[in-house]
């Protein structure tokens, strides 16, 4: 498999990511102060942000391993982001939405569902934020926007 049209994909998906992450974030947010019940589609749009996180998650994976097989140095600082600190951050914040999205459908209430998504998606959303190698940081400089 090409590892270039990969890292596209992952890079482009991204996008995607934030944007569906963002999107169940307001809408529950909207919901839960305003005690509007939860619509068919508020519902679809925090699944749908969670199964982009999964699928986004099994990508970096795979890029992961394609790139990562020998055992690199920890001395230069991008490379220790890609491999430590990018992945690390990652999973930790796909398995927090991943959790409060398990835990919105246990809830009883309307508002503690939509309560429960705006934290753990919201937590999420900042370390995936965090974790991203923007262009105009030090480790995403030389990888443009896409």
């Amino acid at each position: 498999m090409d590892n270039s049209f990969l890292g596209f994909l992952h890079s482009l998906l991204r996008y995607a990511v934030l944007l569906a992450l963002l999107w169940a974030f307001v809408v529950n947010l909207r919901g839960w102060l305003t005690g509007r019940p939860i619509l068919t589609g508020d519902r679809m749009v925090t699944i749908l942000a969670m199964v982009f996180c999964h699928v986004q998650l099994v990508l970096g994976g795979i890029l992961y391993a394609m790139h990562y097989t020998a055992i690199d140095h920890m001395e230069e600082p991008h490379r220790r982001f890609f491999k430590y600190e990018h992945i690390g951050t990652m999973i930790i914040a796909i398995a927090l939405i991943t959790v409060g999205r398990m835990l919105s459908k246990k809830a009883n209430a309307e508002y503690l569902k939509q309560r429960t998504i705006v934290i753990f998606y919201g937590i999420g959303l900042l370390l995936i934020l965090w974790a991203v190698p923007w262009p105009f940081t030090e480790v995403g400089h030389a990888l443009g926007w896409l």
